[in-house]
């Protein structure tokens, strides 16, 4: 599924995505400062590190770009609640700093809310997208607002095509 931020998407106007025609991004304001504050709190890591686990979180469907993630980081350690760590390589891995630890804690319902967020998204894709039904879907809607709103349909033909979703929609129940 594409769209969303990073080339990735997610799910419907449940909060993961389209509302009103327009996608919605995946985090706003500090929300993705706080998931990454929270993930360098786990454990220290590298910003690669924390696309990956935000992708893991959401079972593959969504992944922030580089291009937030990393001015992002900039950003904690400015703010002094992340700092540099020593590693191996180039690469520089984040820990979290006292101060950022006791924003974690002040923040703590919006940090849960937010990886629960990720975790729901992850468990939506876990079940599959299952586009081909998605597909049909619309198929269908397409089919009947051609067919209803055309006006050429008669009673007898209306009945006829609500006695077929009905006996559809009993069909999928009991699979």
């Amino acid at each position: 599924m594409r769209g969303g931020p990073g080339g990735r998407g997610f799910g419907g106007p449940d909060g993961f995505g389209r509302e009103g025609g327009r996608a919605r991004r995946m985090f706003d304001g500090g929300e993705l400062r706080l998931v990454l504050l929270k993930l360098i709190g786990d454990a220290p890591r590298h910003g690669y590190d924390l696309i990956r686990e935000i992708e893991a979180l959401t079972g593959g469907a969504y992944a922030p770009s580089p291009g937030v993630v990393y001015p992002t980081l900039t950003l904690l350690d400015e703010m002094g609640l992340v700092e540099e760590q020593r590693s191996d390589g180039a690469k520089k891995r984040f820990g979290v700093t006292e101060a950022g630890r006791q924003h974690l804690a002040e923040n703590r319902e919006q940090v849960d809310a937010l990886i629960a967020r990720l975790a729901a998204l992850g468990r939506q894709q876990e079940q599959g997208d299952r586009a081909q039904v998605r597909r049909a879907m619309g198929n269908l809607r397409e089919v009947l607002k051609n067919r209803l709103f055309a006006g050429d349909i008669s009673d007898e033909q209306a009945h006829a095509i609500a006695a077929l979703i009905d006996e559809a929609a009993q069909k999928i129940e009991r699979l």
